[in-house]
């Protein structure tokens, strides 16, 4: 197909002017047949299939998050490093690859972009991302918010010279700012001298990060010929780096404003017309409400959404022996349509959001968890309100530790097993499980990275060295061996079977607190999951049960049901089929 002229059809066209049209009422028609061109020329050079909304995803992806410098060795890039620890110790185990951002960066562990279309140096080359997408499907950065104040966009700006003269929002000191939401307490202006004469600029994350002003279409053409270049290089899956942010219009809070959801939109009538397999992914560590506007009607928006309030209630779950919240907001979950499915994770690069459960957990909860946490070595990150206040934002803990007291004397053992049922909660839900390296690899804290950079986040940021790994991983009996093998046993069950497929029913079982269980059913498949989160014995009646046989899918032992009920030992997992 390179090379042959290729056509957007009438029906995407209109669509695509209706999208711009709200954007850029009075250029719409203008901006129009330069995005064409670019659509058209993209497809003239690459052909995707059309993949059906229940294959794109299924019950066998899994995604491993992670940077492309997680592992190191002496003399070798680490993307081939990543590639060996995959080729050893995970083949099988992941099927996608969220490559953390790989780009040439200023500041924020990569989130400060340089070039949008370099591979930093220090990681590897393009021919390096090319060869783990030959064996896992990958999620890259679209990091569409700013960029780096080291990017030769900003150089041309400073400069006071076109293209880049108009991307960026220049706000004149004194104009009110008080409605504006932040997600940080960093200044939202910072000054730069330019040619001009000295401009303050909109940064939202911080002065080394710049925002880009999509209120000049010549920025979105730009951000989507950035996109479609990391289609052609391998990306399946499209995570919008902080969109929450990104249509400022002043008198506003400049969060999740409906022309944000508008570029969303238009990202997916883009790629639907010239790359339809690819899945795009919202990242809005918002209010749980907010949050789920990013899916559309289900048909329109993002596919895939982060299921932001799962990690706190995991974690008060489990710390609480109390999984009521959970299976109160679980039952509330809903995607729209066959076309979305949440991404499901307890951990990440950054901390534990706090604002996803505002209005779940009560401030009384929400504060324990805090609490919680910095006494087991956690730290707090706070936001800025528009009187000067702060708030917690999220708990910057790596989850091994915020589920197991570093200090604390218990067994090994016990920690793994309370660990574990914290992921297989996660693993059990509808949606597409993501697993951090750390988690993964059964990883504890880092605090001496928060002396050494001055970040809060780098507490679970901290790159490995191979050959210490690796000697741990096949230490049996060790931490990271025990992990990694208890994950193995769970995903080995949950790639089989049809009722872990993203959008299989679900359906919230009415257990007592201590017990986090739900049913999955789909293509005649059928399996009940059951979850001890408090530290003693639990009861689940056998009317809940299907039948009074069961196999548990993970250990293959059969368990007869008792008239009073199954009973659930500390910290157990059980995934049940009918006998």
């Amino acid at each position: 197909m390179s090379g042959e002229a290729v056509r957007v059809g009438a029906a995407k066209r209109r669509e695509l002017l209706e999208h711009l049209a709200v954007l850029y009422p009075e250029e719409a028609t203008r901006v129009l047949p330069e995005l064409l061109i670019e659509l058209e020329s993209f497809a003239a050079q690459h052909s995707y299939p059309t993949v059906p909304a229940d294959e794109r995803l299924t019950e066998n992806d899994v995604v491993l998050i992670t940077y492309g410098d997680q592992v190191r060795t002496s003399g070798e890039a680490p993307l081939l490093t990543l590639r060996r620890l995959l080729t050893r110790h995970l083949r099988g185990t992941v099927t996608a690859i969220h490559l953390l951002p790989f780009f040439p960066y200023s500041s924020d562990d990569g989130f400060s972009v340089i070039d949008h279309r370099q591979v930093d140096p220090a990681l590897g080359s393009w021919k390096d991302i090319a060869a783990l997408h030959h064996d896992y499907r990958l999620m890259f950065d679209a990091v569409v918010n700013h960029i780096s104040a080291s990017s030769s966009w900003f150089r041309v700006f400073l400069a006071d010279k076109l293209p880049y003269r108009d991307y960026f929002l220049v706000v004149e000191p004194g104009t009110d700012l008080g409605s504006v939401v932040r997600p940080r307490t960093t200044p939202l202006l910072t000054a730069f001298e330019t040619s001009g004469g000295t401009r303050h600029l909109w940064t939202t994350f911080g002065s080394d990060q710049i925002d880009l002003d999509y209120h000049n279409p010549r920025v979105l053409i730009d951000i989507i010929r950035i996109l479609l270049f990391y289609v052609s290089q391998g990306a399946d899956i499209l995570r919008l780096d902080a969109v929450t942010y990104l249509w400022k219009q002043l008198g506003t809070s400049c969060a999740n404003h409906p022309n944000t959801h508008r570029v969303v939109k238009l990202f997916r009538s883009v790629l639907e017309a010239v790359a339809p397999h690819v899945v795009l992914l919202t990242e809005t560590n918002v209010p749980h409400a907010e949050n789920l506007s990013y899916f559309g009607n289900g048909r329109d928006e993002a596919q895939m959404i982060y299921n932001f309030a799962l990690p706190p209630l995991t974690l008060h779950s489990l710390l609480s022996g109390d999984a009521g919240h959970l299976q109160e907001w679980a039952a509330s979950l809903a995607s729209p349509s066959r076309e979305t499915t949440f991404f499901n994770f307890l951990a990440s690069h950054d901390g534990i959001g706090l604002r996803p459960v505002e209005g779940i957990l009560e401030p009384s909860e929400i504060q324990r968890l805090i609490d919680s946490g910095c006494q087991r070595g956690g730290l707090v990150s706070s936001r800025r309100h528009s009187d000067g206040s702060e708030s917690p934002y999220e708990l910057n803990i790596n989850l091994y530790d915020a589920l197991n007291d570093p200090t604390g004397a218990e067994s090994l053992e016990i920690q793994v097993r309370r660990f574990m049922t914290a992921q297989a909660i996660m693993l059990s839900l509808s949606g597409v499980p993501g697993i951090y390296a750390h988690s993964l690899l059964g990883s504890r804290g880092a605090p001496w990275e928060v002396a050494r950079s001055g970040e809060k986040r780098s507490i679970n940021r901290e790159k490995l060295a191979l050959a210490e790994l690796e000697r741990e991983l096949t230490t049996p009996g060790s931490r990271r061996a025990r992990v990694l093998r208890a994950f193995r046993d769970l995903l080995g069950v949950r790639r089989t079977r049809a009722a872990f497929h993203p959008n299989a029913e679900q359906v919230i079982l009415e257990t007592p607190p201590g017990v986090f269980g739900l049913l999955r059913a789909g293509r005649n498949d059928e399996v009940v999951c059951l979850h001890n989160v408090a530290g003693g014995e639990e009861r689940v009646e056998a009317r809940l049960l299907p039948t009074t046989r069961l196999r548990d899918l993970v250990s293959g032992d059969t368990i007869a049901v008792e008239r009073n009920g199954l009973l659930l030992q500390p910290w157990q997992t059980l995934w049940l089929e009918p006998q």
